[in-house]
């Protein structure tokens, strides 16, 4: 069962994070608020967006505590937001070392231990939202609704293409 306090600071932050989004004026905004938001919703050590750039992966943005890989595109298939584009699913993932979807060459020297990541549109993802932490974590079924509101709250966000 999920702490009262901790849901309700979920609720607050991701009341605050659709405020904002409300009053994004462009992608880049949309970007900023969504990484920073993903970050605070899921207490996490850093967050990632990421849009569908043809067969890759494109990370715009990242609010961390240390730089990961915002600018850079990775192959769909080489990245596990791709998997989770690819797959229409989020994903959890308790031990980057210990899980075939991530790719050990780019992750084995950052801090990330532990991370989960939900797709934006799920019915025809777009881009996903990602959220790592520097220890050993599971993120609950609390934690990925949240992250899931948050993206449905992305999409709407979201100039039209």
């Amino acid at each position: 069962m999920a702490d009262p306090s901790e849901t309700d600071r979920r609720a607050q932050c991701l009341a605050q994070v659709t405020a904002e989004l409300e009053s994004a004026r462009d992608l880049d905004d949309v970007q900023r608020i969504v990484s920073t938001g993903a970050r605070a919703l899921a207490a996490a050590d850093g967050a990632s967006f990421v849009l569908r750039d043809g067969d890759k992966c494109a990370y715009l943005d990242e609010d961390a505590i240390a730089p990961l890989w915002k600018g850079r595109r990775f192959p769909m298939d080489a990245c596990i937001s791709g998997w989770v584009m690819q797959e229409q699913r989020p994903a959890v993932v308790a031990d980057v070392l210990a899980d075939d979807r991530i790719p050990q060459d780019i992750y084995r020297p950052t801090f990330v231990r532990s991370a989960a990541v939900v797709p934006i549109r799920p019915g025809a993802p777009v881009g996903a939202i990602a959220v790592y932490w520097g220890r050993l974590h599971v993120a609950d079924i609390h934690e990925i609704d949240a992250l899931r509101s948050l993206a449905e709250c992305a999409a709407t966000a979201m100039p039209a293409a």
